[in-house]
């Protein structure tokens, strides 16, 4: 069993080809730009949607544990006495009120993947595993990968490889292509922004190209963050050290997420930055370009 909390279908930027990405909750860093915050806790949450709720208050006499209040139109929940029933989520006839996330099982996920096969064969695709960090899922996400693999379907891995070695490697023994976020070359500045040190995840990163895997390398662009020329060529330099690194995707902050944050109730850190500029991101490529290295601006 695992959580998961989308599963998104006909995507065309995590991998070659149109793709299914499964999204498993839970991650290990806690990025100030993150676009997926509600990916972040691995349990499942509930949210209570403002905008939609009518105030009706079937919830809270419905709800067994008394676990929900109305204060001055706000509905509050207690989390300690709340056993996520999910009986608020029927009992919404506006529904206000809503499951982040899900538990399910590999044929759960697996009915909907192969739904998608003629897709993925006429187009080159295949599935991407995602989050949050399917890392932090390690036995779920294998046997996942051999459900794909026994299927004949392709697979990749979006993760930012902070985890043991042991688990990176195990993950690559079954899957085709990683996806691998490399955030910061500086490790204190890398905790700054993300809450952990970078040491682990350039030693997997590293540990994945000696071993032959493909990678292709994701660099989110986030001003005043890591598009500095000392940073980018840092990473320039690591990076073209590296024997098989398939790509160089360069990935500019934007701030699509907003209203994710408002939703959960949570500090939206990212709400400081601002768009890249076309300027810099352009001499950001440059830089990488001139060590070799192919880049693409999106995925």
């Amino acid at each position: 069993m695992g959580i998961v909390f989308a599963v998104n279908k006909y995507a065309i930027h995590d991998g070659p080809g149109i793709r299914t990405t499964v999204f498993l909750k839970g991650c290990p860093l806690a990025c100030r730009w993150c676009h997926n915050p509600e990916g972040m806790d691995k349990v499942i949450a509930l949210v209570w949607n403002a905008d939609k709720c009518i105030g009706c208050g079937a919830c809270v006499e419905g709800c067994a544990q008394n676990s929900l209040v109305f204060e001055n139109h706000i509905l509050k929940r207690n989390v300690f006495s709340c056993i996520k029933c999910l009986c608020c989520i029927d009992l919404c006839p506006a529904m206000a009120q809503e499951a982040v996330g899900r538990e399910a099982d590999v044929p759960d996920i697996m009915a909907e993947i192969q739904k998608d096969i003629p897709v993925y064969d006429e187009s080159g695709g295949g599935v991407t595993f995602s989050g949050g960090e399917p890392l932090m899922q390690p036995d779920f996400l294998v046997a996942l990968l051999k459900a794909c693999g026994s299927s004949g379907i392709h697979r990749a891995v979006d993760t930012c490889c902070f985890a043991p070695s042991r688990v990176v490697m195990d993950v690559a023994d079954h899957c085709e292509l990683f996806l691998v976020d490399l955030k910061h070359m500086d490790s204190e500045l890398h905790r700054q922004y993300t809450g952990v040190p970078n040491d682990g995840i350039k030693k997997n990163i590293a540990l994945l190209t000696q071993k032959g895997h493909e990678i292709r390398v994701r660099i989110p662009l986030v001003d005043g963050c890591n598009t500095d020329e000392k940073n980018i060529q840092a990473s320039a330099d690591f990076l073209a050290s590296l024997p098989g690194i398939q790509r160089v995707d360069l990935l500019p902050y934007h701030g699509i997420a907003k209203g994710k944050y408002r939703k959960l109730a949570l500090e939206n850190r990212a709400s400081l930055f601002e768009p890249v500029s076309s300027r810099k991101i352009a001499r950001c490529a440059d830089i990488l370009q001139q060590t070799g290295l192919t880049v693409q601006v999106g995925g």
